[in-house]
């Protein structure tokens, strides 16, 4: 791992804890137009994928995403980010690594990155943030990871990249960067950790 100079996370399941969050905001989206609360299948696409893919999913067909759409975009998500629980060592961690390594988000949130970051406290703890406004195409395809290559002038294996879900393994993959499977043993990844504190033990550096 001496290679590596950025260290990039995703933000749901990984910096945080979102599943409150997520389920509740979908949850209202939902009940607005008079149907079910979220099955597991349901809230684990959502989990992942982008608020257009995830209304998309949940409405499928033109008209009833449309309406969907609107009243999603007439909403506003701060009141849901009371709900969102920081993972723990994240703090800690992006102290160490800072200056030694530059930090980024690689994210298919959109628009609540910025008051995301700054609800918790987080602002000035990254180099860079790519969320899903920022790219043509947001994960499983590679492209904001490879913002963070080419925006940082570094090769695929000088980043390495935490995520929790299928999107990420893949968009990693397809990046050629290291990925750490956070939580999840089911990915195919060059290191599984439980606890972001890992992280600091794979770059062989002390973290209280």
């Amino acid at each position: 791992m001496e290679n590596i100079k950025v260290v990039a996370f995703d933000c749901d399941g990984v910096m945080f804890d979102t599943t409150k969050a997520n389920m509740a905001y979908y949850n209202e989206i939902l009940e607005h137009f008079g149907r079910p609360t979220l099955t597991p299948d349901q809230f684990a696409y959502c989990h992942s994928h982008t608020a257009d893919q995830s209304i998309a999913h949940l409405f499928n067909d033109e008209k009833s995403f449309r309406a969907a759409q609107n009243y999603r975009k007439s909403m506003s998500y701060i009141p849901f980010l009371k709900y969102m629980v920081l993972e723990p060592y994240l703090k800690p961690l992006l102290k160490k690594l800072r200056p030694r390594y530059k930090t980024a988000i690689a994210t298919n949130r959109s628009n609540t990155m910025d008051r995301v970051l700054s609800e918790h406290g987080l602002e000035g703890y990254f180099d860079l943030v790519v969320s899903s406004n920022d790219v043509d195409r947001p994960k499983p395809y590679p492209d904001p990871l490879i913002k963070i290559l080419e925006h940082f002038e570094i090769e695929a294996y000088n980043t390495l990249y935490v995520g929790d879900s299928e999107l990420d393994e893949i968009a990693a993959k397809a990046a050629g960067v290291p990925f750490v499977a956070y939580q999840n043993r089911s990915l195919s990844a060059n290191f599984h950790i439980k606890s972001l504190k890992e992280i600091a033990q794979i770059l062989d550096i002390k973290i209280a």
